[in-house]
């Protein structure tokens, strides 16, 4: 059946272009081959055979073609378009064209409703806003719903002075200058001990931080605006722990790795709350008896652990961070590791659980739990 619908293809294909070879060749083929050619033609028109086949050959290549198009308009629906960056206007810098002080109904009015609310270490809400973790953006608010933070790790960073996603480190410090070594809460002066991964700088009554990715030439990956006033109220380097704190660490590290995965044209993550106990587990267990390490006091690994918890999985990884003030510098921190950025971009892993706890001190400790069942 193949070789006849072939065949047919050949023969329709031949005899719709006719009048485009019939005249040019009509001198070098003899009169006998030109009427067994007709005869031919006129004899399948007639084959009830090639009828029903045509016709199945007809309805075949419909089908094809409207999955095509399906498919072709489903990946244009999925693909956000980016927005047309301005410069800021009292800033110096802005994010999606949005800027500190500006109102909540004007930033909804270009990016819509917040995929997701959760508590940040400032004591108010990351908003956050993407279309699939496309022009993905979090933005928190004072209780005049005024902004009052900003963030992102997309391609929505615009400048009066030209520094973008992607601009590099030495640009960044040539036009702003030495950055802050340390920040005031209170009487106490903390260091900023960024191992070169990040530079702040007090610029615009807001602290500016820009992130550096070390594995693409050191250039800027990402960048967070706090207003001073936020700043200053809070009264510690780390946020007051809660509950709140917590599921909002877990849930704004797991929309970073997922916009990031974005950036990279990789898959999006499933939330997984069976895996998240897991990973809180040991969280709070590192918290608990002052380790740090994926093998715990009792000689379990993650596979173990996750075993030991009624977790299939087929491929499975973990990623581990301590100390950091937020879920943001703790993100940025892992994509600067090798092993940890690995796990963040590997293309086979399917789920992620992020478990959150705090030691005395107030430090968190952050555990991610990759895998594919």
């Amino acid at each position: 059946m193949r070789r006849f619908l072939l065949l047919i293809m050949i023969v329709v294909i031949g005899y719709a272009s006719k009048p485009y070879w019939e005249k040019p060749v009509q001198q070098f083929i003899p009169t006998a081959v030109k009427d067994s050619f007709r005869s031919a033609i006129e004899s399948i028109k007639e084959n009830h055979e090639f009828k029903l086949a045509l016709e199945t050959l007809g309805q075949q290549f419909d089908t094809i073609m409207e999955s095509f198009d399906n498919k072709l308009s489903e990946s244009n629906d999925n693909k956000a378009e980016p927005p047309i960056l301005t410069d800021p206007t009292n800033q110096l810098f802005s994010i999606h064209n949005i800027e500190l002080g500006d109102s909540k109904a004007d930033v909804e009015q270009k990016t819509g409703e917040p995929k997701r609310s959760s508590i940040n270490e400032y004591g108010v809400s990351w908003n956050t806003y993407h279309e699939n973790y496309q022009n993905f953006i979090m933005v928190a608010y004072d209780e005049n719903n005024i902004v009052r933070g900003l963030y992102t790790n997309q391609d929505l960073m615009a400048s009066t002075i030209g520094i973008k996603r992607g601009s590099p480190k030495q640009l960044v410090q040539d036009e702003l200058g030495t950055p802050e070594s340390s920040i005031r809460k209170g009487f106490t002066n903390y260091m900023i001990n960024s191992n070169g991964e990040y530079d702040v700088f007090k610029l615009d009554n807001s602290y500016v931080t820009i992130f550096y990715d070390i594995h693409e030439n050191n250039t800027v990956t990402a960048i967070q605006v706090i207003d001073e006033k936020l700043e200053r109220d809070k009264a510690a380097f780390y946020g007051e722990p809660s509950q709140q704190l917590k599921e909002g660490f877990e849930y704004q590290l797991f929309d970073l790795t997922n916009a990031t995965r974005v950036n990279h044209e990789l898959s999006i993550l499933t939330w997984d709350d069976h895996v998240r106990e897991t990973a809180r587990g040991h969280s709070l267990d590192m918290a608990e008896n002052q380790y740090f390490g994926h093998t715990n006091l009792r000689g379990q690994s993650p596979f173990d652990r996750m075993e030991e918890d009624n977790i299939n999985y087929r491929t499975a990884g973990e990623n581990l961070a301590y100390g950091q003030s937020s879920s943001i510098f703790a993100h940025e921190g892992l994509m600067n590791s090798l092993g940890h950025r690995k796990n963040i971009l590997q293309d086979h892993y399917k789920k992620l659980g992020i478990g959150v706890a705090f030691n005395h001190e107030s430090q968190p400790y952050y555990t991610e739990m990759f895998y594919s069942d």
